[in-house]
C-alpha cells in the first residue's frame, strides 16, 4: 500500500487572527493601571521677600538661606510624588514638606521709597521656614514613544508657608532697624498647566526628564522648571535634576515673593 502523507491544513485567515489576538492583548495592557512612587530629597536654597515694619515708611527686606546652613536642625522633611496611568491619562501628585528653625540666614537687600539697599554684614540673622506644598494634575500623552514622550497637564498647586526672621545688622539703615523680627505666611491656591518630557540618550538608558509649568489664582504668577538626567532599571529610574519653584505676589502683600532653587536625587519605582 503506498503510504500516505497526511497534510495539516493550515487556514490562510490563521496570521490575521494571531495579530488580531496580539493587538487585542496590547490594547488591553494599555488599558490597564500602572502605577509609580519616586520618594526624592530636593535641597533648594530658599530666598523670600516680605514687608517689615520699620521708619520711616517700611522696608522690605528680602533673605537668602542655603541647605547648608539648614541641613543641621532640619525639623522634618517629606518629598513624595506619585503617578497612576491608564492608556494615554495619567494622574500625577506631588507633596513637600519642610520645616527648620533658628538656621543662620542673610538679609541681601532691603526695598523702600528710597530705593533697594545693599546689606553689607549680618551680625546675626536667623530664621525658621515651614513650607507645605501639594500639587495634583490631570495629563494626557500626546506622543509615546520608546525614545520620546511628551504629556501635557492641568491641575493645581497649593502652597503653606510661614517664616520667622530675625536680624541683626552690624550698623542701622534707612530702610531697617538695626535689630527687629517678623513673622509671615501665605496660603496660595493656583491652577496650573505645564508640560512632561522624556528624550532618551542613544540606544542606552539615559535620558533626559523635562518639567515646565506656570499658573495664576491666589499668585499673582507661579512658576515651575526642572531638568536633568536620569537612568532606567528593571525596577524604575534613577533621577537627577535642578528644579526652581517661584511665586510672585501683588507688591505690598506680606510675602512678595518666595523661590526654592537646588539639585534633587530620586528614585521612582514602576508597579
Amino acid at each position: 500500500m503506498p503510504d500516505r502523507v497526511h497534510r495539516a491544513k493550515v487556514s490562510p485567515w490563521l496570521p490575521i487572527a494571531a495579530a488580531t489576538l496580539a493587538v487585542a492583548a496590547g490594547e488591553t495592557r494599555a488599558q490597564e493601571w500602572r502605577f509609580g512612587v519616586t520618594p526624592y530629597l530636593w535641597l533648594p536654597n530658599i530666598e523670600a521677600q516680605g514687608t517689615a515694619d520699620a521708619p520711616p515708611d517700611g522696608g522690605e527686606p528680602a533673605f537668602e538661606v542655603g541647605p547648608v546652613d539648614y541641613l543641621d536642625n532640619l525639623d522634618f522633611v517629606l518629598m513624595l510624588a506619585g503617578e497612576a496611568r491608564r492608556g494615554s491619562w495619567s494622574l500625577r501628585s506631588d507633596v513637600i514638606y519642610l520645616d527648620f528653625s533658628n538656621q543662620r540666614s542673610a538679609i541681601k537687600t532691603v526695598s523702600g521709597p528710597g530705593g533697594v539697599v545693599e546689606i553689607p554684614v549680618n551680625a546675626g540673622t536667623t530664621s525658621s521656614f515651614t513650607g507645605l506644598e501639594v500639587q495634583a494634575t490631570l495629563g494626557y500623552w500626546v506622543v509615546d514613544q520608546p525614545k520620546r514622550s511628551v504629556e501635557i497637564f492641568g491641575g493645581l498647586r497649593y502652597l503653606d508657608i510661614s517664616f520667622e526672621l530675625d536680624w541683626q545688622l552690624e550698623t542701622p539703615i534707612s530702610l531697617l532697624p538695626q535689630s527687629g523680627h517678623i513673622e509671615q505666611s501665605a496660603a496660595p491656591l493656583d491652577a496650573i498647566v505645564g508640560a512632561n518630557a522624556r528624550f532618551g540618550l542613544g540606544d542606552g538608558k539615559w535620558f533626559v526628564p523635562l518639567h515646565a509649568d506656570l499658573g495664576t489664582g491666589d499668585s499673582s504668577l507661579t512658576w515651575q522648571l526642572s531638568a536633568g538626567v536620569g537612568y532606567t532599571f528593571s525596577w524604575g529610574d534613577l533621577l537627577f535634576v535642578y528644579r526652581h519653584l517661584e511665586y510672585q505676589h501683588d507688591d505690598g502683600e506680606l510675602l512678595e515673593s518666595l523661590a526654592l532653587s537646588g539639585p534633587a536625587l530620586g528614585a521612582s519605582f514602576r508597579f
